[in-house]
């Protein structure tokens, strides 16, 4: 049936009713994962109909899973916005945005069923873009700027650092997750001093010559245009 609605009023609705889906499963997560199941009491304790909730989210709970890790992302870049960042050092920022990523979130053991889901081969694409999207939104909220291949390299990067101080933070019960804290700048450090090897060869004049090839090459990939739909990016100066 046609609407009169403007788009973006239907829009509001519609991330409402996400909203409500999404804070009606959170109650259910924790017994039943992100599954049928859930997602079944969740429509039912929201109170929406199960046409429209189907409509909204066609994989069901695996849409609500990414919901849920969208309004982390959401929560990181409030608390980012209220920091003072002024004077850090880049790679502090970094590891304060993926602390402030994860303690953003309220339920561990919603993020812990979603790792599990992601972990499944059929979902694990989906999962593996959303922690691409985190490191994303990290890097560009930083400030930064690469169109080439170091857009892919940093966030490629910085995606198995979040990786694995996700998974160690799950398990940590050490008092403020200070182990985790001390786990996540030891993986930044790691980085940092990879960067520092990769800059030694370049000024050595007997070492440069074996990046000639690889570094032309990474010379010609440009990122994409728009995250969305642009993906991979593409060769040369297209």
């Amino acid at each position: 049936m046609p609407t009169n609605e403007p788009e973006d009023v239907i829009t509001m609705q519609q991330d409402d009713t996400r909203e409500r889906l999404l804070d009606a499963a959170l109650n259910h997560v924790a017994f039943d994962g992100w599954s049928d199941t859930t997602f079944k009491a969740a429509v039912a304790d929201a109170g929406i109909d199960p046409v429209l909730a189907q409509a909204m989210c066609p994989r069901g709970a695996v849409d609500l899973a990414l919901a849920f890790h969208a309004r982390g992302d959401a929560a990181m870049l409030d608390l980012l916005s209220a920091a003072h960042l002024d004077g850090m050092r880049f790679s502090d920022k970094i590891a304060l945005a993926v602390r402030f990523r994860l303690e953003a979130v309220p339920d561990k053991e919603a993020v812990r069923r979603g790792v599990t889901l992601f972990a499944l081969p059929q979902h694990a694409a989906a999962g593996a873009r959303a922690i691409w999207n985190t490191c994303d939104l990290i890097w560009t909220t930083l400030g930064d700027t690469s169109r080439d291949v170091n857009w892919y390299t940093k966030r490629a990067t910085l995606s198995a650092v979040y990786s694995s101080t996700v998974l160690y933070w799950l398990g940590d019960d050490s008092p403020g997750h200070e182990a985790t804290w001390a786990f996540l700048d030891r993986r930044i450090d790691d980085v940092m001093r990879f960067e520092g090897v990769k800059g030694k060869i370049r000024s050595n004049p007997l070492l440069k010559p074996l990046l000639a090839g690889p570094e032309w090459l990474a010379g010609q990939i440009r990122a994409p245009k728009d995250m969305r739909d642009d993906l991979p990016g593409s060769l040369g100066g297209r």
